[in-house]
């Protein structure tokens, strides 16, 4: 893969974008919704899945390397959190909907929402896992598997689902014009 200058752009947008959403809250009862999914969808459409990847892989070594970039900060202990096995989920969402998105032969609304929804069940797959296994290992809190898929899918994934297709009507305005 030959990289470009406009591909680094393209590359450094998305992890500032990531970074960004983290910040920009939708205040909802229990569990705020952020953008930052929506952001990692983006990536993964718009720049392909390695390109949006490697956006998701950077933004998270940049806030492993201590900048505060995280929901909670930044630092090499975050690993530690319960929830950065969605920031470890992003890298693969992007990848993932990248992916599926390269393939689809009818680039429309309804075929881009499904491959960001297959993303983003990769994504709440690991972050759900490592919540529970962090809670339950790390922690030393009981932690049931049901309160994990509640905590972490349920309450989330409205917000998600909203974003994701406002996430798919974009990328399909802004595909052709990436293309060119």
């Amino acid at each position: 893969m030959k990289i470009t200058v406009r591909d680094i752009s393209q590359i450094a947008l998305f992890t500032a974008l990531t970074a960004v959403g983290a910040f920009i809250k939708i205040p909802i009862p229990i569990v705020p919704i952020t953008l930052q999914v929506f952001f990692v969808s983006l990536s993964g459409v718009l720049l392909g899945s390695k390109k949006g990847a490697i956006s998701q892989l950077l933004y998270v070594l940049i806030g492993l390397a201590g900048f505060p970039i995280f929901t909670q900060g930044g630092g090499i202990a975050y690993v530690l959190k319960p929830t950065f096995g969605y920031l470890i989920g992003f890298i693969l969402e992007a990848y993932v909907t990248g992916l599926i998105a390269e393939r689809i032969k009818a680039r429309n609304i309804k075929n881009i929402f499904l491959s960001i929804l297959s993303g983003v069940g990769i994504m709440y797959v690991i972050g759900v896992a490592y919540l529970y296994l962090i809670n339950n290992y790390y922690l030393g809190k009981e932690f049931s598997l049901w309160f994990a898929f509640y905590y972490g899918f349920l309450l989330c994934i409205g917000g998600d689902l909203i974003g994701s297709y406002f996430a798919s009507v974009l990328c399909y305005k802004l595909l052709p014009i990436i293309k060119r």
